[in-house]
Formats: C-alpha cells, structure tokens, sequence
C-alpha cells in the first residue's frame, strides 16, 4: 500500500536549462508494509496483491521551492470503503404507518368535532351561521401560522386560484349541506347516510372521469345502498330535510376529493396550506349567502336565547367546534396528499364508523335493532368495497 512519496525539488535556471545533462529528481519512497507473496519451485517469488488499493488523498503538490516538498499520497483497501451514503425514499411500511397516523388523528378530531358541533347545533338551529364561522375560524388560525412564520406561507398565482374556485363551490356546498343535516336529524343518522359516499364516487368517477371498474367493485355497492336504505326507513327520527342534506353533503364532497386531487397535482403548495387557501375562499362564497337565509337579527336573537339556556359554556362549544372542524379537515387533507380520492372516501367512511358509535354513546340516541342492521350492512358493504378496490 502505497503510504507516501518525497519528492526533491530541482532549481531551474536560465543556465542550466540548456545544460546537456540533468540530475534526475531524486525520489525517496517510504517503506512499503511487506505484501503477501506466492512461491513457486524453482523460481523467483511473485508477490500478489489479493485486495485493490484506492488513492483517497493526495497532498503536497505546491509550486516548486528550494526545500524538498512532501507529496502524501493515503489509500485504502477497497474492501473496507465506506460506499457514499445516499438518502434513501421512505420504505413501503413508514409510508403505511405515516397515513395511519394520519387517518387515526383525522378521525379522532373527527369525532370531538362531531360532538361539539351537535351541541351547538341543539342550542342554536342556525347550520349557515355555525357554517361561516367554522371557516372563519380556521382562516383566522392559518392567518395568523403565517403571520408569526409558525407555517410558511404559500407561493400562489391566479390560476392556482382559479384552479381552487370549483374545489370551494364544492367544498362549501359539502360543508353546509352536513351541517344542515346535522341540525335535523341525529349524528349517527347523518354518518350513516353518509357512509355511503364510495357509491357516489364510484358513479362519479365512471361517468365524468370516464374510469371503469372492476364487476366486484360495482356488485361491493349493493350492501352499501341497501344498508344506507335500510337504516333510513328505520329510523325513528327521519327527517327529509337531513336525509337531503347528507346525500347532497356525499355528492359534493366527492367532487370536493376528486378536483382537490387533480388540483394539488404539480403544485408546490402542500396538503395544510391547500385547506387553508380552501377555506378562505369558501367562507368568501359562504358569507353572503348565509347572511341571506338566516340574517344577523335571527343570529342576535338565537344567540341570546343559547346563553341564557346554556351559560357562557356556549361560547366554549362554538369556538370548540369550529377549531375542530379545521384542524380535522386539515388532517384528512395532509392524507389527500398522499392517497388517491376513492382510497380517501373509503376512510373518510371508516371514519363513521367511530362517529356513529360515540354520538350514540354521548347523545343517548334510540336505536332499534333493524335500524343497527342496516348501518351494520353498510359498513360491511364498505370493507368489501375496499377489498375489491384492491
């Protein structure tokens, strides 16, 4: 192994430049560590070199001087490298992991929102209103992210607005069409109507998106609208209004996940700050309609009525449901990211199934056994749909 080299250096003059006969540099080399040598009869040794030396480091090179200079030249066996460390992309398994953590928050954010929301709603029958500032709440939060630099503020331009304007005409039908829903019927009635999102983004996708499916995926769809039905004619609390109002909420969000996904698609903006952009043109469009149906003085009157009914706890339910609400659409968003539209609505109605439960828990709701039949048929009509999917 080759561990260093002297070199003398060599005045050059214009006498001796032309000088006939020049002394040869003198090179000094370092004694060489003794290598392994291979015998043969009657013969010289031949030494071998079984393991490849690498030149790693060479030192000393400099302009030439009076005194001798010292040319180091390190190596290595090739064996005992270390190969260059590149960053690896995240493994199969992590990414899995990342988007159950995603969708396990997503859904649990879900549920306190479900909870608070119901209550305010119980309080105070004004769905547009509780609507609007669910919005205003959560444009005021990311606002404020990017105002102290908690949250890098997005890069955007006009047709990345322009993009997002069916993504919030969507979003904001969705939004307001389930909370209307929410305010005539109970919780778990609602979710269960709604699990049957995944039929809806089926039917979608195959006639504006023009995909097919496979025969198990469309036969998947039965239970899924036959337990939806079923839970429906069962339930002791039907409302038209509620049951409308969670069939529009399925069809708008499912335009919602589809436009979101084609939209965030060659953008540099995230899934955190594409709900945030989201939710600030949403509440521009929802504002002047709200303040038609309903009205500030119906809101003062409400308003009133709830705090002498409630107590100032009201105004912690208000502000509860609305922080709620952004934070688990922001989470479900950061999922989107990563996911495709019809793997996001198959957790989107997992997600119910934690909902349904808990708001009967909470909320004390009658359940008769065939109307837990149909929510149970639905349910299983979605895992199916999920493993056909696959």
């Amino acid at each position: 192994m080759i561990s260093s080299v002297k070199q003398s250096t060599v005045p050059l003059t214009g006498s001796n430049i032309f000088r006939p006969k020049l002394t040869a540099p003198v090179r000094q080399f370092s004694v060489l560590p003794p290598l392994p040598a291979l015998k043969t009869r009657g013969k010289s040794s031949v030494t071998a070199i079984t393991k490849p030396l690498c030149v790693s480091l060479i030192e000393g090179f400099g302009e030439l001087s009076k005194k001798p200079s010292l040319i180091a030249c390190k190596a290595y066996e090739a064996d005992r490298s270390q190969p260059i460390e590149e960053e690896k992309p995240p493994s199969e398994a992590a990414k899995k992991l990342k988007i159950g953590i995603y969708f396990a928050t997503w859904w649990a954010l879900n549920v306190v929102f479900n909870i608070y929301n119901k209550k305010v709603l119980n309080a105070f029958p004004f769905p547009w209103l509780t609507s609007t500032l669910s919005l205003a709440c959560g444009s005021l939060m990311m606002l404020i992210s990017w105002a102290t630099r908690l949250a890098e503020a997005p890069q955007t331009d006009f047709e990345f607005w322009k993009t997002l304007l069916p993504v919030a005409v969507a979003h904001t039908i969705g939004h307001v069409a389930a909370t209307v829903s929410m305010s005539k019927v109970a919780v778990s009635f609602t979710h269960i109507i709604k699990s049957g999102e995944p039929a809806f983004s089926v039917l979608v996708s195959r006639f504006l998106l023009g995909e097919t499916f496979p025969v198990s995926v469309y036969l998947s769809l039965i239970p899924i609208i036959g337990g939806c039905g079923l839970a429906a004619l069962t339930e002791l609390n039907f409302n038209m209004t509620g049951f409308m109002g969670a069939m529009i909420s399925n069809l708008a969000f499912v335009l919602r996940n589809i436009f979101s996904k084609r939209g965030m698609k060659g953008k540099s903006v995230g899934g955190m700050n594409y709900y945030a952009c989201l939710s600030m043109l949403s509440l521009l469009l929802l504002t002047p309609f709200a303040i038609a149906v309903e009205g500030p003085q119906m809101w003062a009157v409400g308003w009133q009525t709830a705090l002498s009914q409630i107590g100032p706890q009201f105004i912690w339910w208000v502000a509860a449901q609305s922080v709620f609400y952004h934070l688990y659409n922001q989470v479900s968003y950061m999922s989107l990211d990563q996911i495709s539209p019809l793997t996001f609505s198959i957790g989107n109605t997992m997600k119910r199934i934690s909902v349904i439960v808990s708001s009967i828990i909470i909320f004390h709701t009658p359940v008769q056994p065939i109307n837990a039949l149909g929510a149970a048929i639905a349910i299983l009509g979605t895992f199916l749909y999920s493993q056909a999917k696959q």
